[in-house]
């Protein structure tokens, strides 16, 4: 299984991501700090929103297989900068969550995070569980059991 490290504004849905991808119920817990689990590596918005925390987003990007750039579907503006994903020394990809929302614009989301570089984009619903497959075999390589199914 590739590591995927889950980057994004406070809010977005990181840590719901995380429990959903393991199979866990969904609570609320706020990220304080960097968790570094098995396959996924969680981080506090915080770290995305504050020039000088998020140099610790890049030192751990070199933990992780891909790096995955979260954007919520009712988000107002872009916290990504255009062709950002250009920088990475990793692959970049695109989720945007929170689309079971009746106020949700995932095609917004979705523009947005093709301009900042994504060329894969997933489409994510924590709660439902739609898109949780279509990320987990992405995120797979053949034959993989996920270390939480063992």
């Amino acid at each position: 299984m590739r590591k995927i490290m889950l980057v994004g504004r406070t809010g977005c849905g990181k840590t719901t991501l995380t429990q959903a991808l393991k199979g866990k119920e969904i609570t609320y817990h706020k990220t304080q700090y960097i968790n570094n689990f098995d396959v996924i590596i969680d981080t506090p918005g915080e770290y995305a929103e504050n020039k000088k925390l998020a140099r610790a987003l890049i030192l751990y990007s070199y933990e992780a297989d891909v790096i995955g750039l979260l954007m919520s579907s009712l988000e107002e503006y872009s916290l990504y900068s255009p062709n950002i994903a250009a920088g990475a020394t990793r692959e970049v990809v695109g989720i945007v969550t929170q689309i079971d929302n009746k106020n949700a614009r995932a095609d917004l989301a979705e523009a947005w995070l093709s301009l900042a570089g994504c060329k894969k984009i997933f489409h994510i619903s924590s709660y439902t569980g739609e898109g949780i497959p279509n990320l987990l075999d992405y995120l797979k390589e053949d034959d993989d059991i996920l270390p939480w199914e063992k």
